[in-house]
């Protein structure tokens, strides 16, 4: 059985999947020319992050595809239901990375609190000539101990999210249409542990109520947070999006930034991905990644193993 990894795949992943006997091939295909290769090389289970697109096209011009495995959680890059109606197996790694997106939450936490992200643009600037003018402008940070986060989605990442919170001591409130309440357990170094119990609010209060809010939702059809939820959060709110683009009103969003009635936003996502808007990336107020939530090293070994695991599980069964 020969796997096309198009995004590529750990080497943890890799092995796994060598020592079951599938053939692992790593060669990233562009999009155009991944029918022809999936064809040429018989391709027949073809695994993907974000980059690669699965559609119709692909699905059924692809005969010898009897997997489509996607590195992560969200697959709004895959045609899920048509893939399954023509019998191949679709599958993800949903617990795999929320560590890693829960954490990178937090360092858009720590950095907007602390001006890092605007601080590490000036200070190779004009350190050595404004170094008092700096200290004053970034001396007015706020701790997040003692504050409130809201978590707008209580999935398996959110309640991540709200274990490093309760770590540090913050009040966490969540909400979602889907969960009722949750029990959180922060696990300490030692083996020992505390249990949160969580109980989901509605959305509105979330915003009313909070000092931060995190996101934590797929992808929808509209935005979730533009101007209307703006404006009922607390002034000098800070919002992080670690999720997905497209769910935030970008437009709605550095127009809450300048106007002061949000103090900073962390994007890790972006409406326009690969190309974010210029007012975006330029803002100073916007503590910016790439779209690295899932990318550490442990989390790549973590999808890696769970796509082989699930690969070799179906495999066996269909023997």
């Amino acid at each position: 059985m020969k796997i096309l990894a198009n995004d590529g795949i750990s080497q943890s992943g890799i092995d796994a999947l060598v020592n079951d006997g599938f053939e692992v091939i790593t060669t990233t295909v562009a999009q155009e020319q991944l029918i022809n290769y999936i064809n040429e090389n018989k391709v027949n289970a073809l695994l993907v992050r974000s980059a690669t697109k699965v559609r119709k096209d692909i699905i059924d011009a692809c005969k010898s595809l009897k997997i489509i495995g996607r590195g992560g959680v969200g697959m709004d890059n895959i045609d899920v239901e048509y893939a399954r109606s023509k019998g191949i197996h679709v599958i993800n790694t949903p617990a795999a990375s929320s560590s890693s997106v829960a954490e990178l939450v937090f360092a858009h936490l720590f950095n907007g609190v602390r001006f890092l992200h605007d601080s590490n643009r000036n200070m190779p600037l004009d350190g050595d000539s404004r170094f008092k003018d700096l200290k004053k402008s970034y001396s007015n940070g706020t701790e997040l101990r003692g504050k409130t986060l809201g978590i707008i989605g209580f999935g398996r990442i959110g309640r991540e999210v709200a274990k490093i919170a309760l770590g540090l001591g913050m009040k966490v409130i969540a909400s979602d249409k889907l969960v009722g309440k949750a029990m959180i357990k922060v696990d300490f170094y030692n083996g020992q542990f505390i249990n949160v119990e969580i109980e989901t609010e509605p959305t509105e209060d979330i915003l009313q109520h909070s000092d931060f809010i995190s996101l934590h939702v797929p992808a929808q059809k509209g935005y979730i947070i533009g101007k209307k939820e703006f404006d009922l959060m607390k002034d000098g709110a800070g919002i992080i999006n670690a999720a997905r683009g497209g769910i935030i009103d970008e437009v709605a969003l550095i127009d809450a930034l300048d106007s002061k009635k949000l103090s900073f936003a962390g994007l890790d996502v972006f409406e326009n991905e690969p190309t974010p808007a210029i007012k975006v990336l330029m803002n100073p107020y916007i503590s910016l990644t790439p779209h690295i939530g899932a990318a550490t090293n442990e989390a790549q070994d973590r999808i890696g193993l769970e796509l082989a695991s699930q690969i070799s599980s179906i495999m066996k069964t269909e023997k």
